[in-house]
């Protein structure tokens, strides 16, 4: 129980959609004013949509929810500290402008803006939005997830040679990474977008039954996670334990339902 009250579900996706309308979408293929630069390295890049989206939904979202705080990917990126509030007792928003920055960068339209709101590190409603095809994912926990307002389901279960789905190893110790990359030959076909919100999604409409992720940044999983259970799937860190957006080692897996996740694990883990 919380003890304050998650705002309504259309309002904060209306914030994210003229956001994504007026702060983000103007930059797209428009790399002459993308400002898009390196951070960490060639794989890790950011772009001014990145920081003018977050800095403009920042406000917004605090407003709609008196006492809360946010925590944006590039502010952390500047200041590692603002992570610590994924652990306290306020609300706090959890923001990533743009999910999908390489694709941005280079014309793709697969990207996407996330928003979760959690507290006390339990995620407690997400938002995916998709700007290029104005698909909008929304779940509160405990009331289901909908795209674009309908209730939606995921996937059912399906034989492991039939099940599709992102596994990357980009972010893994390399012997893991080969053992996950000879094992994921022997299940359905593999479809990695560089982008979690988009991976999400397909899960979401049922065009995908798996998704596996080595780097948990809460930005890039909390709220598709929550949209996730929300749809009747199941999720769990490597280790068999819940997923929660203040998890930052390891890694998640998400799949139709428990046995299904027992039995991926033990095939590509086991």
């Amino acid at each position: 129980m919380t003890s304050f009250q998650i705002p309504d579900v259309d309002r904060v996706s209306a914030i994210i959609r003229e956001v994504a309308e007026t702060e983000i979408l103007p930059y797209f293929r428009d790399l002459a004013n993308a400002g898009v630069r390196e951070k960490t390295g060639p794989g890790d890049l950011v772009t001014l949509a990145d920081e003018v989206g977050e800095r403009a939904l920042t406000p917004r979202l605090m407003e709609l929810l008196p006492g809360s705080t946010v925590v944006g990917e590039e502010a952390v990126s500047n200041d590692t500290s603002l992570l610590d509030r994924v652990h306290g007792d306020a609300p706090v928003w959890i923001i990533d402008p743009v999910d999908g920055t390489i694709n941005f960068a280079n014309g793709k339209p697969l990207f996407a803006v996330i928003v979760a709101l959690a507290a006390k590190g339990e995620t407690l409603a997400g938002w995916i939005y998709d700007p290029c095809d104005g698909r909008m994912a929304t779940a509160v926990k405990g009331q289901g997830a909908y795209l674009n307002g309908k209730r939606v389901h995921v996937a059912p279960a399906a034989p492991l040679p039939e099940m599709t789905g992102a596994l990357s190893t980009r972010f893994c110790e390399k012997a893991l990474g080969r053992q996950l990359d000879e094992r994921g030959k022997t299940l359905g076909p593999r479809v990695c977008l560089s982008s979690a919100a988009q991976e999400y999604l397909r899960l979401l409409d049922g065009r995908a039954h798996f998704s596996l992720y080595h780097r948990l940044m809460p930005w890039d999983h909390a709220a598709g996670v929550l949209l996730h259970a929300e749809a009747g799937g199941y999720s769990a860190l490597f280790n068999g334990e819940p997923y929660r957006p203040t998890a930052l080692g390891g890694g998640v897996m998400l799949a139709p339902d428990r046995e299904s996740w027992q039995a991926l694990h033990t095939h590509l883990f086991g």
